[in-house]
């Protein structure tokens, strides 16, 4: 039997997970990694850390599905966006991987924001402290020795792959997140590197996502378990492989993503920006974008609720928070939620935003703060659903992932709230099927992205209730003038922190 590899290079750990060439999972393992906060807003990991997990996750998961090294047919290599490493030319990390979450850079965005607009209808890319463009900037304003030092500003995907293959290139769509890539052209915009201060030469260079890469370092291939000959194919970002794994694909066709954050995206056959810098719109392939918008917060709202909770109890599950909000009707008895524990980004992109709760009175339980804050989650989705609307990408079918999707409560909920169909895949790793996916298709083994659709085994699909319509329409609207109108009151406290 052949197999296939979808390595995903995510926020907290490198998930590998083996796949038949149908779709079906033969073998999956997962290595976390910490991180880290050296001071306040810094949000940082350790690269060699990330690739000691990398090729453990690759070994293990090949040994649990009993796979042999010669029947891999390839590694798609999926990865987390906005990821920033100083390196030398050796390969070695001059600087820890300063990730999406990291706030340093918050007043350089703002200035970019009020200066050099314009850079978003190029790149794409709002301008925020979570882009590799903010943060070279901040680098270049603090004086940093690792930047001037640095041969080379790569991402966490771009730095392994150099490392284990010496080959510098970097995917459309990882570029496109560094705010330093023209999505309409497919190259390294000139102002942006002006402006952060660093040559195209210390950048990789772009390729599509079929690109493949062969001769795997002996000393790597052995830690992976793997052939020095087993293809590696660079994919893309975790975003747009979602989309593929999950089979969303043509217009209409709406990916949902919520793990501990949370996105929503769709793919388009133009660069689609809006005038307000609401929505992201990267380059995936020559002909296709990625178009939609990240929410900070997904599962961290339970998580939160969880810990909370947990006086009476060691841990509630998903499945218990699940049966406690399912115990009060929607809309939680007239109690609203705005899910900003961590901030905001799309679709006003407001780091100042906070949490609350509207309409709090003595008769709500903890069944109605839970079930109100899984609306939340799931307008703030919405919220930026309409955005898409707003430059011609509609919704006609949604497609689940994440491990929102192992709730079927929730799942049925998104379905309410939109009233459209959700659809759940049989296996939750969306990014690693479509990483996997690319590998098939530079190998020979697929045709087209389109045949995917085939080989995404679907668990379940689930039906809006029409009954939930008029209650999910009033209170949906009321959230969205909710947070529009406490913004403000939001960045006065933000300035008293």
């Amino acid at each position: 039997m052949k197999y296939v590899i979808g390595l995903d290079l995510g926020t907290t750990s490198a998930k590998s997970v083996v796949f038949d060439i149908n779709g079906h999972v033969k073998g999956e393992y997962e290595v976390g990694y910490p991180l880290l906060h050296p001071e306040p807003g810094y949000a940082e990991q350790d690269p060699l850390t990330i690739e000691k997990a990398a090729l453990e996750a690759l070994k293990v998961s090949r040994e649990k599905a009993g796979a042999d090294e010669k029947d891999i047919i390839g590694v798609g290599v999926s990865a987390a966006m906005h990821s920033l490493i100083c390196m030398d030319e050796d390969g070695r990390p001059l600087t820890p991987s300063i990730i999406w979450a990291d706030g340093r850079s918050t007043k350089e965005a703002a200035w970019l924001k009020e200066e050099h607009p314009s850079l978003y209808e190029r790149t794409g890319t709002p301008l925020h402290p979570m882009t590799p463009l903010s943060k070279l900037i901040w680098m270049k304003n603090q004086d940093v020795q690792e930047k001037t030092s640095a041969d080379y500003f790569v991402s966490i995907k771009e730095f392994l792959l150099y490392r284990w293959f010496g080959e510098k290139v970097v995917d459309y769509s990882i570029a496109a997140a560094t705010g330093m890539f023209d999505i309409h052209k497919q190259t390294w915009n000139e102002e942006a590197l002006r402006l952060a201060g660093i040559e195209s030469g210390q950048l990789f260079t772009p390729v599509d996502p079929f690109y493949k890469l062969e001769g795997m370092r002996s000393e790597f291939a052995e830690a992976s378990g793997l052939d020095t000959g087993t293809p590696f194919v660079i994919g893309a970002s975790d975003g747009p492989l979602a989309n593929l794994g999950i089979g969303a694909i043509h217009p209409g066709e709406t990916a949902v993503t919520i793990g501990t954050s949370g996105a929503i995206r769709q793919f388009s056959n133009q660069p689609l920006v809006n005038d307000q810098q609401a929505v992201f719109s990267y380059s995936f392939t020559d002909n296709l974008w990625i178009t939609g918008g990240p929410s900070n917060n997904g599962g961290l709202v339970l998580a939160w609720l969880q810990k909370l909770w947990d006086g009476d109890q060691d841990h509630y599950t998903l499945e218990q928070l699940s049966e406690m909000a399912n115990q009060v009707p929607p809309g939680a008895d007239n109690l609203l939620f705005l899910p900003y524990l961590n901030g905001e980004r799309a679709p006003f992109w407001k780091s100042e935003a906070k949490g609350s709760f509207i309409g709090l009175t003595p008769s709500h339980q903890k069944q109605h703060m839970t079930r109100a804050a899984m609306e939340g989650v799931l307008f703030s989705i919405m919220h930026i659903a309409d955005e898409l609307s707003r430059i011609g990408n509609p919704i006609d079918r949604i497609y689940a992932s994440g491990g929102f999707a192992r709730s079927s409560f929730w799942v049925q909920m998104l379905a309410d709230i939109s009233q459209k169909p959700v659809y759940v895949p049989e296996s939750h790793q969306s990014s690693a099927w479509g990483a996997a996916w690319l590998a098939l298709m530079s190998t020979g083994y697929a045709k087209s992205l389109d045949e995917i659709k085939a080989s995404v085994p679907m668990r379940e699909h689930f039906t809006p209730d029409p009954e939930a319509k008029a209650v999910y329409e009033e209170l949906f609207s009321i959230y969205r003038k909710a947070a529009r109108e406490l913004l403000p009151t939001f960045e006065r406290l933000h300035a008293r922190a």
